[in-house]
């Protein structure tokens, strides 16, 4: 049967599972032209002459056997690998959850406890938002037409972020370099969390597992939308790497995204709220938002049993190829919860949202029980936690073993 070649359909050929791995097409150097970086953010595993960031190892079998066999899953079943009418329902549930819990918010609470509980609802709805809906836009996921994935992905500038600059962190530097220090910007919390071995150990980093929670919610979105895009733009770089500045078009919709955030959180409610009531409300809505968002990227990478590279040089070869990479770097969790699951749009099938990114998240668990397969015909690790509270559990072992001083020295 595996020497046969792949099955074929309208659906979901060979050639349509190539395109929809693209992570593994790797990014370009920090000063390639802005056109290269933009191709590069649709494809990143296709490697450019020249590129001065981390290079794979050429490609192992394992990628064209997983290509065939999710191709053959998508022709035997007949469905769409992108999301179809299921994701516009689920859409739908999402954004009127945001809505309903806003407009409840803004109108109607009248006491603390009911002002706390739609706050938290908000901070909920919109951190869903972003798992399902932007995210499968930002990916070309959500659909076959370009257009709608892009107005699913501009839903992120009308909450305060911006799809542009999520376009080249996400899916350029941490897709394609997945736990890389000195290129996946997720992973660099800077002085505040230690979260690789290579990584400077600091006093305060024995106590990261007590207070990185706290730090989540009061820090993660809020400086995510007034700081962190406005300082990519300014100085035409995302953490360490080049990104070409936002224009014409581009710039418009990052500008007219950060008004929109300002006038539905900011004018509106201190137009109708005494301001402390508006700030205290900002500040949980805030927090719960942050915290959830951080913590669904953290149990997916930051966990026991993953692996992180250390810098190197410019150009250099990183010790895998691009899958056996992201199958050491990248772990599931919770797979038989469908709560979590729908929830988190999928993205507790981590391992598999980084190996297919283009395939609408709706199919991950499907996906799973095939890359799972795959990996035990050949004797490779599947990572995954079977329970929430079991991820949970080993983020924290992980971040409290990284603060715990060992052989690095103190620094600062």
């Amino acid at each position: 049967m595996h020497d046969q070649p792949a099955a074929t359909s309208s659906a979901a050929p060979v050639a349509v599972l190539e395109r929809a791995a693209d992570p593994e097409r790797a990014a370009t150097a920090s000063a390639a032209p802005a056109a290269v970086l933009e191709r590069a953010a649709a494809n990143p595993e296709r490697a450019v002459a020249g590129d001065a960031r981390p290079q794979f190892q050429p490609h192992s079998p394992l990628r064209r056997e997983l290509n065939r066999r999710v191709a053959e899953y998508f022709a035997t079943t007949g469905q769409d690998e992108r999301g179809g009418a299921a994701m516009l329902a689920k859409s739908a549930v999402i954004l009127g959850w945001a809505v309903a819990s806003y407009t409840l918010l803004l109108l109607w609470a009248s006491t603390w406890w009911t002002a706390a509980l739609l706050c938290g609802s908000l901070g909920l709805a919109l951190a869903g938002i972003g798992f399902s809906v932007m995210h499968d836009g930002g990916h070309g996921a959500y659909s076959r037409r370009p257009w709608v994935n892009r107005l699913a992905a501009a839903v992120l500038d009308a909450i305060g972020g911006s799809s542009y600059f999520w376009r080249h962190k996400h899916n350029v530097l941490h897709h394609t370099y997945t736990n890389v220090e000195g290129v996946d910007d997720d992973i660099d919390a800077g002085p505040f969390l230690r979260m690789a071995e290579s990584q400077p150990l600091r006093w305060a980093h024995r106590f990261q597992h007590l207070y990185m929670v706290p730090l989540l919610g009061l820090f993660f979105a809020t400086k995510w939308i007034l700081l962190d895009d406005f300082r990519s733009w300014y100085t035409g770089r995302v953490g360490g790497q080049a990104v070409p500045r936002p224009r014409g078009g581009e710039a418009v919709l990052l500008v007219a995204g950060k008004l929109c955030f300002v006038g539905w959180a900011f004018v509106l409610p201190l137009a109708l709220h005494p301001p402390l009531h508006f700030a205290l409300a900002y500040l949980l809505v805030a927090f719960v938002l942050g915290v959830t968002l951080g913590l669904v990227f953290q149990l997916a990478h930051c966990v026991e049993g993953t692996e992180f590279e250390a810098p190197r040089a410019p150009g250099a070869q990183l010790p895998r190829a691009f899958v056996e990479h992201q199958l050491a770097t990248t772990a599931d969790f919770a797979p038989r919860s469908r709560l979590v699951t729908w929830y988190v749009g999928g993205l507790n099938f981590q391992v598999e949202h980084h190996l297919f990114p283009r395939i609408s998240h709706l199919h991950y668990p499907a996906l799973a029980e095939i890359v799972r397969a795959t990996c035990a015909e050949r004797g490779l690790v599947h990572r995954r936690h079977e329970t929430l509270w079991g991820a949970l559990a080993s983020h924290v072992r992980f971040m409290r073993r990284l603060g715990r001083p060992r052989a690095a020295p103190l620094a600062g």
